[in-house]
């Protein structure tokens, strides 16, 4: 017997969204992670929102910008932080609520709060440094000793970075003619990539024989330096067996790839006078030793002759 009580599908979805425009009438502050972002050729940016707890996805909903309000988003972005918007990242924004009968249920954003995103990369970051304190590792390869001599050199950055060129270009035409071997371990410097690229090159350097590793990256804002406030790569470099150096060049506060480090310089070319000043003092103290061995040679030599002429006598 036919059942007269039933609903089809698009008159259950015109409820859902009757009930959804009734409750959701006013904009939303919301919450959420980054999980996707894609801009399609239009211009809009469509969004894969979630929320985490201790690394499991328990919320999961659907954004969409359109272009006009992106452009405007976007650009109010960068001008507080430096950056831009990038999956895995956290963000406060303003959002109306919409369901679709075909599409379900999806958010139009309307404004993001980029003050929240700063604050909670720098909360992250304050729990990684009490995590690497506790854990005795911020000072660990700052307690290797470098070499006399640094010559063999592993450089950690990207090919195409501007920061990679002065480095090689202040390091080999220095003015003492000093020669260093240096090979390019081409790596990821920005974005959620910079742990395993860096991480992968720390594990192709450890098979190999080098003096000491070198990180330089060009100048950045604190969301394109992000990548460097990572546990995982603090953890590798600090327990890397040979010292790391960081040249990651910028002004602001330390990253936590800085802090356990080696040694912290503050732009890549300020490495590379770092690594000369290492061959400028060994060739000092190699004067030195040769100044203060001819002089004594003299000396004894003087002091034998004046015995020799006593004795003749």
């Amino acid at each position: 017997m036919e059942n007269l009580n039933h609903l089809s599908l698009s008159q259950l979805n015109g409820m859902i969204r009757e009930a959804i425009e009734m409750n959701f009438l006013d904009e939303v502050w919301l919450v959420a992670e980054i999980a996707e972002l894609r801009v399609a050729g239009a211009g809009h940016c469509y969004l894969d929102l979630v929320e985490k707890k201790n690394n499991r996805i328990v919320a999961r909903v659907r954004a969409n910008i359109w272009k006009f309000q992106y452009d405007r988003i976007t650009k109010s972005f960068f001008a507080a932080t430096g950056g831009t918007l990038q999956k895995g990242m956290k963000v406060l924004l303003v959002v109306s609520v919409s369901f679709h009968e075909q599409y379900g249920v999806s958010l139009v954003v309307k404004n993001i709060d980029p003050n929240y995103s700063l604050g909670d990369l720098e909360r992250k970051k304050k729990e990684i440094i009490k995590r690497l304190t506790q854990e005795n590792l911020i000072k660990k390869n700052g307690l290797i000793d470098i070499e006399l001599v640094p010559k063999r050199i592993a450089v950690i950055s990207s090919d195409s970075a501007a920061g990679y060129g002065d480095f090689m270009n202040q390091l080999h035409n220095n003015s003492g003619g000093y020669l260093f071997e240096t090979k390019l371990f081409n790596s990821t410097m920005q974005g959620e990539a910079v742990e395993y690229s860096i991480i992968k090159s720390l594990g192709e350097i450890a098979s190999g024989i080098y003096d000491c590793v070198v990180i330089i990256r060009g100048g950045g804002a604190s969301l394109d330096l992000a990548g460097f406030d990572n546990y995982n790569l603090g953890i590798a470099i600090a327990n890397f067996n040979i010292p790391v150096l960081t040249g990651i060049g910028h002004e602001r506060d330390e990253t936590i790839t800085d802090l356990v480090a080696h040694s912290k310089l503050k732009t890549p070319t300020a490495v590379a006078e770092f690594l000369i000043e290492k061959m400028q003092n060994f060739e000092e103290y190699y004067t030195g030793l040769r100044e203060a061995l001819v002089y004594f040679s003299r000396e004894n030599i003087s002091q034998k002759k004046a015995a020799l002429r006593n004795l003749s006598h």
